[in-house]
């Protein structure tokens, strides 16, 4: 049981002392009044700069991003930066080795989306989560988005990076509409957990994962955090969580109903949804014709 539950438990006990509740549960009692402090205002002005840096040149390691905000006159080494790092969940993105080593308990999932020309909506979904800095805080997001019509279909947000708000967000979008014939990800710990990739098979999904370090795999939801953040998230910090649920769900709007697409040829990521007969798989024949 996690420290979190034994909280749990002792918080909604009744019986007995704070103390005695603890030892019932196995929690010591300074765990139970243990309550996390923040970031300071410092790590997060350069938690900040991390991330617009990362969203410009996300192949900088932590000596790049170490050297980006010296230039900016924050004296700052190694360790911190890859802290910092490590808790917004970046990792620079570039071709590493032993790519073909899966990871312990992870079942290995091949790219079908290589020189794969979409045709429909429904027919690739995929996710990716992001950090969102605040003006006191952070939060992290994810998103499932279609990539022919660059619809977001779903979205959620969360202040850990468990699977939790993954599977949230893919059970909303299956729930508006039906399942897609590929789901792609990336080979984060999120989307290669059980619990993630036995609701893409339940749901009927070919699983696609993206190659380690390669940004360009999943390409669209790279861009979609782009926009998000120099089109929202940057030019007007939010105060709190509920602030920045409600700007995000002003500009999604905006950007599914209202902000034309080039690649779309001037439609919006609705429209093109909404008016593409949705794709349908064609029927494999298994025998040989008569």
């Amino acid at each position: 049981m996690t420290v979190a539950a034994q909280r749990a438990l002792v918080q909604a006990g009744t019986d007995g002392s704070v103390v005695a509740r603890c030892q019932a549960v196995g929690l010591a009692r300074s765990s139970y009044y243990y309550r996390p402090r923040g970031e300071t205002a410092l790590n997060l002005q350069l938690m900040r700069l991390l991330d617009e840096e990362y969203t410009r040149h996300s192949f900088k390691g932590v000596l790049g991003m170490r050297d980006h905000l010296r230039l900016l006159g924050h004296r700052v080494n190694e360790k911190r930066v890859r802290r910092l790092l490590r808790l917004m969940g970046l990792q620079a993105v570039y071709p590493k080795p032993r790519l073909s080593a899966p990871g312990q308990g992870v079942t290995r999932y091949p790219y079908l989306l290589r020189e794969r020309v979409l045709t429909a909506p429904n027919e690739v979904w995929s996710t990716d989560s992001t950090y969102i800095p605040m003006a006191r805080g952070f939060l992290y997001l994810v998103a499932v988005l279609d990539w022919h019509s660059r619809y977001v279909l779903s979205w959620e947000l969360s202040n850990t990076l468990d699977v939790g708000f993954c599977l949230t967000a893919l059970a909303e979008a299956l729930r508006q509409q039906p399942a897609p014939y590929i789901f792609n990800s990336d080979q984060g710990s999120q989307f290669t957990s059980a619990a993630f990739e036995q609701a893409l098979l339940t749901a009927g999904c070919q699983i696609s994962r993206d190659g380690r370090g390669r940004a360009t795999d999943n390409a669209f939801v790279e861009r979609l955090w782009r926009s998000v953040k120099w089109e929202c998230v940057y030019l007007n910090p939010a105060d709190d969580g509920h602030h920045l649920y409600r700007q995000l769900q002003a500009y999604f709007t905006y950007y599914n109903h209202h902000r034309p697409h080039q690649a779309l040829k001037g439609q919006t990521p609705a429209r093109v949804y909404a008016q593409t007969p949705t794709f349908k798989p064609e029927l494999i024949c298994l025998t040989n014709p008569a």
